[in-house]
């Protein structure tokens, strides 16, 4: 098993000048704005929990709490760059089955297929970006606390 991630031919992505500190700036952006978005499930747990509750999600409340959980936690992992694997897997799990379950455009009146897709589109591309951090999470990250569960 190769033990260490070619990109673009360099034994290391971050060697370039610049890219620790891209790298981290992206990570910062990335998670902190979900954390932000998982702390508002706290605090707009009755509105949101009516949205999913119009949606057909079993126990609306629960899943407003644990996906502002995972919203949290993914977050603030990614962009410590702590427990890497687990935080943008599940970010990346949770944004897609998001996408596909309460953005579906192609199922709404016309009137709000718009917000809908707009909706889809943000989780679908911020899903894309937790898998290019899942796909580096094996590589040594600059500025990370660099926690893991093994």
């Amino acid at each position: 098993m190769l033990d260490t991630i070619i990109l673009q031919g360099a034994s290391d992505p971050f060697t370039a000048a610049g890219a620790a500190e891209a790298f981290l700036l992206g990570r910062l952006l990335f998670g902190f704005v979900l954390a932000f978005m998982g702390l508002n499930h706290f605090m707009q747990t009755d509105a949101m929990a009516g949205y999913a509750e119009a949606k057909g999600l079993p126990a609306p409340r629960l899943g407003v709490l644990v996906s502002g959980g995972t919203l949290v936690f993914g977050g603030l992992g990614v962009a410590a760059g702590a427990f890497v694997p687990l935080a943008a897997g599940a970010l990346a799990t949770f944004l897609l089955v998001s996408a596909l379950v309460f953005h579906d455009f192609w199922a709404v009146p016309e009137d709000q297929q718009q917000d809908e897709m707009t909706q889809f589109l943000k989780n679908v591309v911020m899903a894309g970006a937790a898998l290019a951090f899942l796909a580096l999470a094996s590589a040594p990250w600059p500025y990370a606390v660099g926690a893991s569960l093994l």
